[in-house]
């Protein structure tokens, strides 16, 4: 079985969006796929199982809340 999750985060501008995706998406690999629209960051992940799309996704966003507070800075 494959699990899938699709999600937007929306922030304040196009180019924090930006900077943020630039910030993390060194570890996308092929399990994340990024990509910025306007100002929101669109993400889709796979996995062969959902426990580890949660893992997947839990770090994926604990990268992007550590992007985040630094571009904020």
């Amino acid at each position: 079985m494959k699990a899938r999750c699709t999600f937007h985060l929306e922030f304040e501008s196009p180019q924090q969006a930006k900077k943020i995706l630039r910030s993390i998406q060194a570890d996308d690999q092929e399990f994340v796929s990024s990509k910025v629209v306007g100002k929101t960051l669109e993400a889709v992940m796979e996995s062969q199982s959902i426990s580890s799309l949660l893992h997947t996704l839990d770090d994926y966003l604990a990268c992007v809340s550590v992007a985040s507070d630094i571009v904020k800075k």
